[in-house]
């Protein structure tokens, strides 16, 4: 069976004949090893799987025989199919095939099939019952078992402990070539996702994560092919610009994470004992609120050592108030992601004056009483008139900052 390469913008919707899982094989001039992988691929999964099943040859724009031997293997065994893009690059293929399939999970396995195959039901299992999101084969974790080279093995380390340090990645192995998304979750996820290459994998799964997305991790058996094509080089040149990309995307909050949260994230689960709604919000906020007093009560002392108390004030409130939007974005009203962080830190100064212009009139006032007040009056007219800020920041957060959007649809299926 063989498929068109008209672009295609949301996922095919499911019929009842419909395969449950679609495994994706992307290749590029790979006549050699094509067919005796995707058999053993195919004799796999009718022995092993017990739902309906796919197995989708993406030809990346192969120069030898590749798409004679897919065409042949389409024609020899009903569930194979096989699909020939015009322009090569992992991700383009992935992003096409996933978005034609009309599987209710999509997976992709590199040609090789360098991941033992036991663990391809442990992979799909989480998304098929609806438990997770997005699922990956880590050769990171813990029960992982991989033969490769010192310098794959540097590589691979280096590069998840870049992601960790610059996007905050969670995850454990952004390019094992073993992953599977659910198909709801891809309509909405892959518009996003612009690299059509090797950086593909991370951008999606950072998108996810950032979304709220559950990311299900496999522990895998993996040995490595020696006679692997990838230019290592021009690969991390390509990531590392991807990671600038993402960077910036997320200081300008372009992404509609925020839309996608809400179709798809999932919320925090309930702590025990601590209420929800209104009341826990007042509760994170009091705590958010002594730990920013103090801190506040702190700086202003110590500021006081070398200036005039409303040049303190002012220095020890603007430094205490970006941390205090940032603590009650994440902490208070559960805002995740950088998705309108520049937004909310804005307005958070806009309260910020307000706050500032309550202290610095308490001070105004108190010097125009006494002209020279003890410190310990001075404090606690501090203390009084942030309480007051205080208040007056609670319901201008809640209210106006962090008050719940309704995504605007356009904007949804950006």
């Amino acid at each position: 069976m063989s498929l068109s390469t008209q672009p295609a913008h949301a996922a095919a919707p499911t019929r009842f004949d419909s395969p449950v899982l679609d495994v994706v094989v992307p290749v590029y001039n790979e006549e050699i090893d094509l067919e005796p992988c995707v058999r053993r691929l195919h004799a796999y999964l009718e022995a092993s799987f017990p739902y309906r099943f796919r197995i989708t040859i993406a030809d990346n724009a192969s120069t030898d025989s590749t798409p004679e031997v897919a065409g042949r293997l389409a024609y020899d065994l009903p569930e194979v199919a096989s699909v020939r893009l015009a322009e090569k690059g992992r991700g383009r293929a992935l992003k096409y095939v996933w978005t034609q399939s009309d599987a209710a999970v999509l997976a992709y396995m590199d040609v090789d099939l360098s991941t033992d195959l036991g663990a391809l039901l442990p992979l799909v299992a989480p998304l098929i019952s609806g438990h997770s999101d997005l699922a990956i084969g880590s050769r990171l974790a813990r029960g992982s078992r991989v033969v490769r080279g010192a310098k794959r093995e540097f590589i691979s380390r280096s590069y998840n402990l870049i992601l960790r340090g610059t996007l905050a990645a969670r995850f454990s192995d952004a390019q094992c070539g073993f992953k599977a998304i659910r198909s709801d979750v891809a309509a909405r996820l892959l518009p996003m996702v612009e690299d059509t290459g090797w950086f593909f994998d991370t951008e999606m799964l950072v998108l996810a994560e950032r979304a709220g997305l559950r990311i299900h991790e496999v522990p895998v058996d993996w040995v490595d092919d020696p006679d692997s094509r990838v230019d290592i080089v021009a690969t991390a040149v390509a990531d590392l610009k991807g990671i600038v990309r993402l960077l910036r995307a997320f200081g300008s909050g372009k992404l509609p994470l925020a839309a996608l949260r809400d179709q798809l994230g999932r919320d925090p689960l309930p702590v025990a004992g601590v209420p929800a709604g209104l009341t826990g919000q007042l509760i994170r906020f009091a705590a958010v609120g002594v730990a920013s007093t103090l801190a506040y009560l702190a700086l202003y002392a110590l500021f006081r050592l070398g200036v005039g108390p409303q040049w303190a004030n002012f220095a020890a409130l603007l430094l205490t108030a970006i941390a205090n939007t940032a603590a009650n974005r994440r902490l208070t009203f559960n805002v995740r992601g950088n998705d309108g962080a520049w937004r909310h830190q804005t307005q958070g100064l806009i309260v910020f004056g307000i706050g500032l212009a309550l202290t610095s009139g308490a001070l105004a006032l108190l010097g125009a009483l006494h002209s020279a007040p003890a410190k310990p009056v001075e404090l606690a007219v501090l203390i009084a008139a942030n309480l007051l800020a205080t208040a007056v920041r609670f319901l201008l957060l809640r209210i106006w900052v962090f008050r719940s959007r309704t995504p605007d649809p356009a904007e949804a299926t950006t």
